[in-house]
């Protein structure tokens, strides 16, 4: 009998269109999936499996009628009822009747079903992977994954089911084989536009469920080995030649083959995505170049010099320049003007950075490559933690992009190195006060001080020519007394324009000091100091002392809010005082609603508060008020978090108020923004008066440290305050600062040093009897000991903390005792009591409505529930606990969570789960730093190991065994076991 077997796995040619019945318009059918029928949004009843059968074939050809031997055949095969056309009949009937008669139509004594082309899912899909294959063809990778995406988004489960007969399970393996194609190619075009890190754990599962499929475990190893995975991608092949061996006694076919030597020969092209990535919709562009001034003057020949080197960046090199000179000489508005002239040489963007190198702090390199990474589009969890690591990506992330990096107010060599593309087709301009003759291929220039006529030409342009022309000699005698520099014509022109009853004269003779403009002309920095001077000495009383204090914050800026506390003013006083001083050019507008100086700018307002402010004491009460104003809305950020937590009761009392927030999110907004500034107050204010606040606002500010966010900035302002109370002997002090720095070592994994500061701080507390570290210090010794196996001392350490929370009534400090003594009892085997332990802190997190600490306890009950063997519920409670750790901005968290549900799958036998979270915890970190990443590449080697994968697993464990090695952490021993059999 002839049959019709459905649709070919390429997308077969468009058959004839059928003219759907208006009655029938609204008609739905699926087959990637149940067989199923909607109206509208209505499921119409399907009827029994046989009707379903019929219902398959009919849909599945495309509107040609079907004889009813052929529905009999296809329902019942070589054997069917004595009563099989009544049978049919009837089924048909009943689907009439649901469907609708001009849909299911009588034709030539048989059957066929007249609907849209688009009402059924199994014909959209097919449309959809046919324009896919245009847009591939047509290079446009990232529409053609979108729609192979949207193709297979169409699946619900097994096509076809639960319906029976030969043709529906003939049609079932066709569309699964599909399927699997379309899985491939979209998984190939993932590749190809570089997302290889991200298609590891898709493909880990694929290669589990399809084990001989050698197409996917090619794909797995180009995956592996693009994400530096080299040692994984070569265990795969391995794991592939055994297979195929064992299983069919035949080699790997050549092309996989030939893919195991290219990477053992660690081919270049093999490394890099398709020569012509895919356009993406919203390709990143920066442009972060700030405005070029409208009244740029001469420097023609330097514009010339630099331009041209510029645009070698084109051909085979890279071009760095470096523009040297003292302070307001004016490198930075020539950098940007000549990378603006520049910008159509680098059509992918500009990059901009202040690295504040004459500042008593430059940036950090990881700080701004970080910055750099976001914006070229570089997600915030795939950026790495290191220099190195981050200074890699970066240059991987330029790599065959044109793009102009102006790193401006360079502090040395060392700070620019990292920060330079590497690669042709890219530039760097580099200014700085230092010439940088040990900057490698580096194009220096010195920039000196402008010609007189070039300084008149730019002060006249400011100016306006008008009032010059009338007093040329007097502004001959400015701009030489200004010592012909850029800053110092540019303020002093300024000022000159924005007083429209001076004359050039009066502004010459006020210049015509002799210490002035000896100063500028030989002084160095001194020269923009007096500078600086004029503008200041034409502030009104209000805006000099605006000037004066805002100077004194270390942040690299300052919001609007932060300004009015330290002015101790109403913030539409202050914002007032803040836009003249913007409109002067004193102060910078970094963004609505926050402001910022020039670092020399800065030290001059220091240097202004030093010698003017009256009484002297004024300095430190407003550096109090701003502390106050962070220390007070970082407190109110706490206990939005931690409704009922006893430690905002124990934080030093302020003075000023902070802000108020209704809303969880946007007090989290609000300390993730302000968290740069937020630790450079605490950092600097280790006077005595101020040193516990600074302290207190570390422990308020917590979550920066816990988060893995700001964590090298935090550590730096915990160390200051720890040595600045050691130094003046204040053991409240010390004692709260050594436990910041604890729970930093701990999230770095620095578990030694970690229990070494948690030692003291519990000896200093004790003489302090002060109850945060008395609490919190055995608390975090408790947590040291798990992770060092130092059990039973882990317990004494967790119970006196319980003890003391409770004398101190901190029911959250007491949940947090009491599930970390869980992951004791659960390492001593004491499981009933781990549990029960878990449990009492989760009730008390759920009582006082604890988002964060609640996915805490979660996360403990989840372990205890693992190792008792019950499975399914600890799954539960670690994915919850995910939930709210991302919810929480806790990506470190979600890491060791994921770690978790790897253990808890692996346990209940699902290693390709297993697999799946393990590759997702590498990718977020977690607690616990290098020390987390051994403990979970143990996890997936097993994982990898249980799906047939041993080789890679093997690579996985090595790889452990090093960390743990270089660590001197016992689980090297379960390492060494793992890999023995393999070595024997």
């Amino acid at each position: 009998m002839d049959r019709d077997h459905g649709p070919r796995m390429h997308v077969p040619e468009q058959r004839a269109p059928q003219q759907a019945a208006a009655d029938g318009a609204d008609l739905r059918f699926s087959v990637l999936g149940p067989v199923r029928a909607w109206r509208g949004g209505e499921v119409l009843p399907s009827g029994s499996p046989q009707q379903r059968a019929l219902l398959t074939a009919l849909l599945l050809r495309g509107g040609r009628t079907a004889t009813a031997s052929e529905l009999i055949d296809a329902i019942w095969g070589e054997d069917p009822p004595s009563q099989a056309l009544a049978a049919v009949r009837t089924y048909a009937s009943r689907l009439r009747k649901v469907l609708d008669p001009r849909t299911l139509v009588s034709d030539a004594g048989g059957y066929a079903i007249r609907t849209r082309r688009d009402a059924l899912d199994l014909t959209v899909a097919q449309e959809l992977a046919a324009e896919a294959d245009k847009a591939r063809a047509a290079c446009d990778r990232a529409q053609a994954r979108a729609l192979f995406n949207k193709a297979l988004g169409l699946w619900d489960g097994e096509a076809l089911a639960s319906v029976p007969g030969p043709y529906a399970e003939y049609q079932r393996t066709r569309l699964e084989e599909w399927r699997l194609q379309l899985t491939e190619t979209r998984l190939d075009l993932d590749l190809e536009v570089g997302h290889h890190a991200e298609a590891v754990s898709e493909l880990t599962a694929l290669t589990a469920a399809h084990p001989l499929r050698e197409r996917l475990r090619e794909l797995l190893m180009i995956a592996l080995y693009r994400s530096g995975r080299q040692a994984e991608a070569l265990a795969v092949y391995a794991d592939t030649r055994r297979l195929l061996a064992d299983e069919l006694g035949v080699d790997p076919r050549p092309e996989l083959s030939q893919l195991q030597q290219r990477i053992l020969r660690a081919d270049e092209e093999l490394a890099r995505p398709a020569d012509e990535p895919a356009p993406a919709p919203a390709p990143v562009r920066p442009a972060q170049l700030p405005a070029t001034v409208p009244d740029f003057t001469g420097r023609a020949s330097f514009v010339r010099e630099l331009g041209d080197r510029l645009a070698t960046a084109e051909g085979s090199v890279m071009a760095v320049s470096a523009l040297a000179g003292i302070g307001g000489v004016g490198k930075t508005t020539l950098a940007v003007h000549v990378a603006h002239q520049a910008r159509q040489h680098f059509p992918d963007g500009q990059l901009y950075v202040d690295l504040q190198g004459a500042g008593a702090r430059a940036a950090e390199p990881e700080t701004v490559l970080g910055a750099f990474l976001r914006a070229l589009g570089t997600a915030d969890s795939a950026i790495p933690d290191s220099l190195d690591e981050r200074a890699a990506l970066y240059r991987s992330t330029l790599d065959g992009r044109r793009v102009l990096v102006l790193l401006d107010n360079a502090h040395d060599a060392a700070q620019i190195r990292p920060l330079l593309p590497g690669t042709a087709g890219c530039a760097a301009l580099v200014t700085s006060r230092v010439r940088m003759v040990d900057l490698a291929g580096a194009h220096l220039v010195d920039l000196d001080v402008m010609s007189p006529e070039e300084a008149l030409q730019l002060f006249t342009r400011i100016v306006g020519e008008e009032r010059i022309n009338s007093e040329r000699e007097a502004a001959l005698d400015v701009v030489a007394a200004c010592g012909f520099l850029p800053l110092a014509i540019r303020i002093a022109a300024s000022r000159l324009a924005a007083r429209r009853t001076w004359t050039v004269s009066v502004l010459a003779a006020k210049l015509a000091d002799e210490r002035r403009r000896l100063d500028e002309l030989q002084a160095g920095d001194l020269a923009v100091k007096a500078t600086f001077e004029l503008g200041y000495g034409q502030l009104e009383p209000a805006q000099a002392r605006a000037f004066r204090l805002l100077g004194l914050a270390d942040g690299p800026d300052i919001s609007l809010a932060a300004a009015a506390a330290l002015l101790n003013l109403e913030a539409h006083a202050a914002e007032d005082l803040l836009e003249a001083l913007v409109d002067t050019s004193l102060l910078e507008s970094a963004a609505p609603g926050r402001y910022r100086y020039h670092d020399l700018v800065r030290l001059y307002a220091r240097s202004c508060a030093e010698r003017d402010e009256q009484p002297p004491e004024e300095r430190e009460l407003a550096l109090s008020r701003l502390l106050d104003f962070y220390l007070a809305t970082a407190a109110g950020v706490y206990a939005l978090e931690r409704p009922g937590d006893r430690l905002v009761a124990h934080l030093q009392p302020t003075q000023y108020p902070g802000l108020k927030f209704d809303d969880r999110h946007a007090a989290l907004d609000w300390l993730y923004a302000e968290a740069n500034c937020l630790l450079a107050c605490a950092q600097q204010s280790t006077s005595h008066s101020m040193l516990r606040r600074a302290v207190d606002l570390l422990w308020a500010a917590k979550d920066l440290a816990e988060s893995g966010a700001n964590s090298k900035q935090y550590e730096l302002a915990a160390l200051a305050t720890r040595d600045a109370a050691q130094a003046c002997g204040d053991a409240h002090a010390e004692g709260r600062a050594r436990t910041t720095i604890t729970n930093v070592h701990i999230v770095a994994g620095r578990f030694d040093e970690a229990d070494d500061e948690a030692r003291q701080a519990m000896e200093l507390a004790s003489s302090a009897e002060d109850p945060v570290p008395n609490c919190w210090a055995p608390n975090d010794r408790g947590v040291i000991a798990i992770y060092q196996g130092r059990h039973e001392e882990g317990e004494q350490h967790l119970l006196l903390a319980i003890e003391n929370f409770r004398a101190d009534n901190n029911d959250v400090g007491q949940a947090s005792a009491l599930c970390n003594l869980s992951r004791i009892h659960v390492s001593l085997g004491r499981m009933a009591s781990a549990i029960e332990l878990a449990q009492q802190g989760i009730d008390i997190y759920d009582r006082m409505g604890l988002s964060l600490r609640l996915a805490n306890g979660r996360y403990a009950l989840g372990i205890a529930l693992t190792q008792a063997g019950r499975l399914s519920e600890a799954l539960n409670q670690l994915t919850e606990a995910l939930a709210l750790f991302h919810d929480n901005r806790q990506p470190l968290w979600e890491g060791v969570t994921h770690f978790r549900l790897a253990e808890a799958h692996l346990a209940a036998r699902r290693p390709t789960q297993a697999a799946a979270h393990a590759e997702q915890a590498i990718a977020l970190r977690g607690i616990g730093g290098e020390w987390r990443r051994g403990t979970v590449l143990t996890v997936l080697g097993k994982a990898l190991d249980s799906i047939g994968q041993p080789d890679r697993a093997r690579a996985c464990w090595i790889e452990a065994l090093a960390i743990y090695e270089q660590l001197g952490a016992p689980e090297a021993e379960e390492a060494r076991r793992l890999l023995a059999p393999a070595a024997a």
